[in-house]
């Protein structure tokens, strides 16, 4: 990081806990070491993304398609160079739309791998984040036990102070999904006894 985006991230906010404010800093610092770190051909794509993804895209694109049919329409005394249909103009703007999709491609590959990273991060942070309060929860029960206060039973309780077991949680998860997506049946009707002649 340089002195620049250094000093920027040493101003502090008196408003916010130390703890905030390190993580706010700590979560630009990433994204500007990830920012340094793509490749040419990702900077590339990301600033071919970025411009086309702008309303001065459109623009320059309503100028250029408006210039370029005016010239070929034979008025302003020009003689045509791609005349109607417009075959070259629609070869032009074809393969740009080939080549735009495939930089948004890339684009969108390497956000996506960033946010599988972030998504990773918040899943370790939650799970640790879920056992520490699981303990929390047992060292409290043993200090009332050990203070000799009335514990309460409450199945609640209980069930919160239970490890959290992330397999588990997904298999049920997938479980009901099942259940729910499963396409369900028609009711079998019985059918009718046969007329008695």
């Amino acid at each position: 990081m340089d002195q620049d985006e250094e000093h920027l991230l040493d101003d502090r906010n008196p408003t916010l806990s130390t703890a905030i404010e390190r993580y706010i800093r700590t979560i630009i610092r990433l994204r500007l070491k990830a920012a340094r770190e793509r490749t040419l051909q990702e900077r590339i794509a990301d600033a071919i993304t970025g411009f086309s993804g702008r309303m001065l895209f459109v623009y320059v694109h309503i100028l250029w398609f408006t210039a370029w049919i005016l010239v070929n329409s034979g008025r302003f005394g020009l003689r045509p160079f791609d005349p109607f249909p417009f075959g070259l103009l629609t070869m032009i703007v074809s393969l740009e739309a080939i080549f735009l999709a495939t930089f948004v491609l890339i684009s969108q590959n390497r956000m996506s791998q960033q946010a599988e990273h972030r998504a990773d991060l918040d899943l370790h942070i939650d799970l640790l984040t879920e056992y520490e309060l699981t303990r929390v929860l047992q060292m409290l029960d043993a200090i009332q036990d050990s203070m000799g206060i009335q514990n309460d039973q409450d199945s609640e309780l209980v069930d919160l102070e239970r490890e959290t077991q992330p397999e588990e949680v997904l298999a049920e998860i997938e479980r009901l999904q099942r259940r729910v997506l499963r396409p369900v049946r028609p009711a079998q009707r019985p059918k009718p006894p046969p007329a008695s002649a």
